[in-house]
Order: C-alpha cells, then structure tokens, then sequence
C-alpha cells in the first residue's frame, strides 16, 4: 500500500510525497515536473523537510538540468506520425493551422512564455492539433488491425489522457490518447493490438498475453519494455 500528498516548500518546485510500506529510507527523485519523495511508513514531514533543505542548493541544481522548458518559438514536435512547430507570428492570439500535413502554431509577438497562462494555451492548443490528426490516423489503422485478426470491437473514442495510451471497456468501447501520436510507429501498432486483445479477453491472464504475443509476432516483452522506457517528446 502506498499513499500520496503534496508538499510546499519555499523555493522548490512541486514536491510529491509518496509513503510506501516496502521503503527502508527516504528517497528523492528528481523529475522535469518535479520532486517525488518516497518515505517509510511513519515518516514525518519534519523529516522530509529536513532532507530536502539539508541538500537545497544540489537538489535544485539537479533540477534546473532537467526540469521542462517553456513552450515558446523554437519548440517542435517531429514524431513519425505527429508533425508540430511554434513560430511566432503577426497577430494578437494564438492560432493553429495545418501546413503540408504539419501543425503550426503561431504566436503573438508580445506573447509572455513564462506565463502559466500562457503555458496552458499553448498546451492545449498543440494536443487539440493531436486530437484533430489522432482522430484521423488511429481509427483506420485499429480497423485495419482489427480486420486482419479479426477482432470485434463496437466503437473508438479518441481523448487526451496522458498516463494511459488506451483501454477497452467490457463493452466493447476502445479508448485511445491521443498522446499515441508521439510514439515510434511500431509501438503505436503495439498498443492497438493492445487493445484490441482486450476484447477476447478483458484481463492481463496467460492466455491474453498468448494472444498479445502471438498478433506481434513474438515480439510483445520487447515492445512493451520499449513502450514502458519511452520518453515522448511531449
């Protein structure tokens, strides 16, 4: 059992902290989001304050080489399946545009990119650009799947979930992030077929990795731990 909490400390980022039965010690992971700190049961916040002041200056250092640069002009996306640039451009709002098959995002001059605001438009702005493109490519492509190995499915629903690249509901509902996108190709097809052996078999039993395996062609470890050690580029 584990449990999770947020901690503020001036001066630091975002500070999660996680409490697990198995932990001997406190732990500190540095993440571009933030900090996660994973204590032993019965630790207290004192304690963890301690640990993370006791060594401030090295944690945030540390932090500062891998914590997540604002989007602004210059940031791009270049997926096999998901092309997105942001330049700056002439106007007073943001737009998006689809220029040869490529998402563009065009900035305000004036524009402010250390602005949470700011930060949040553009975010949601580059995943309604994934959203239009994923409901375009993965619907086909889960049929053409589909009708190669002959899975059933009732309907596709494209979201925007970003820990979780898909489910299928028992009744026959295949969710699928649009966050897909990001991935190589290969791994895309391996998420798909995926989801679609959940329709056979809706748990994680021998026999639905007997499937899994089988539709992959043998190579379902390989491409899960490549999936579970994939750092998309947004």
């Amino acid at each position: 059992m584990s449990s999770k909490r947020l901690l503020r400390i001036d001066g630091f980022p975002r500070i999660e902290v996680r409490t697990n039965a198995r932990a001997r010690r406190v732990r500190v992971h540095i993440l571009p989001e933030g900090f996660t700190v994973v204590v032993p049961p019965r630790t207290s916040i004192v304690d963890v304050i301690e640990v993370m002041n006791s060594h401030r200056d090295v944690f945030l250092d540390s932090y500062e080489k891998v914590k997540k640069k604002p989007i602004a002009p210059g940031f791009s996306i270049d997926a096999p399946c998901f092309k997105l640039s942001v330049v700056e451009g002439e106007g007073v709002v943001f737009r998006l545009r689809i220029v040869d098959d490529k998402a563009v995002v065009y900035c305000p001059t004036d524009a402010d990119y250390d602005n949470a605001k700011t930060q949040m438009l553009l975010k949601n702005t580059i995943v309604r650009a994934m959203k239009r493109q994923a409901e375009l490519l993965l619907p086909p492509l889960l049929k053409e799947w589909a009708d190669r190995y002959d899975f059933h499915y009732r309907k596709v629903k494209i979201n925007g979930a970003r820990r979780r690249w898909g489910s299928c509901t028992s009744a026959g509902t295949i969710n699928l992030s649009c966050y897909l996108l990001t991935l190589p190709s290969e791994l895309i097809d391996y998420v798909l077929l995926h989801e679609l052996c959940h329709t056979r078999h809706m748990n994680h039993s021998s026999d639905f990795y007997a499937l899994l395996n089988k539709v992959t062609d043998g190579n379902s470890d390989a491409l899960n731990k490549q999936l579970k050690n994939y750092k998309p580029s947004f």
